[in-house]
């Protein structure tokens, strides 16, 4: 089981620790943090765009093609009831001289990001409160 540890170093940051991996976040200064990094939604957002990205850059170096000119720009609609994003949209831009019949491939491929397909299938998630001192109580 794979598994991150989630700590408070001070103020409104939030960080977690994955393997040698320290990830930071923070909350901007109105929700009264120091905005000294993103906030976690921030990386969940980013999270579904680099997912795409690494899922279309494996495509273009299989194919030894160029990604110089490539970019994703990520799009996000948000309902104006609930504030949470009710859309998004991912647009793949590259150079004029991009082979065009890659196109498809391209969308394909970013449709493999492993983010998205957690997204249309999310996973259980349980919360538990554990107390420490006495290893293996739980609530």
């Amino acid at each position: 089981m794979d598994q991150m540890t989630i700590e408070f170093p001070g103020g409104a940051r939030v960080d977690a620790q994955y393997g040698s991996f320290s990830i930071k976040t923070d909350q901007p200064p109105i929700g009264g943090g120091d905005g000294s990094a993103p906030t976690p939604f921030s990386l969940f957002l980013a999270s579904l765009g680099t997912c795409a990205g690494i899922y279309v850059l494996g495509f273009c170096r299989q194919r030894n093609l160029p990604v110089e000119g490539i970019r994703l720009v990520q799009k996000m609609e948000r309902d104006p009831v609930t504030h949470m994003v009710s859309k998004i949209d991912l647009e793949i831009h590259v150079p004029p001289e991009f082979p065009d019949k890659y196109y498809g491939a391209l969308i394909r491929s970013a449709e493999q990001c492993a983010v998205k397909k957690h997204m249309e299938r999310p996973p259980a998630m349980n919360v538990t409160t554990v107390v420490s001192a006495a290893a293996g109580n739980s609530r």
